[in-house]
């Protein structure tokens, strides 16, 4: 049962690699940031989700100094 679960899981994350690379996610002139990493990951893990329309995106913003608790002495 381990191995069948196991075998599921690879296929599933091999799939999602497929569709990160169908996608260009992997290109060497891709800038590297955390959204692309984000989005490249998310579309790896959802695997093959991203054939039925799934399309997994990553909003990565940095918090506003405002937002930030002071700094503890």
């Amino acid at each position: 049962m381990k191995s069948l679960l196991s075998l599921l899981v690879v296929a599933w994350l091999v799939i999602g690699v497929l569709a990160a690379w169908q996608r260009g996610y992997f290109g060497e002139d891709r800038d590297v940031s955390c959204k692309t990493a984000g989005d490249t990951a998310l579309t790896v893990v959802a695997g093959p989700l991203n054939y039925v329309g799934v399309n997994p995106k990553v909003d990565c913003r940095l918090p506003d100094r405002d937002d930030l608790p002071e700094p503890s002495k």
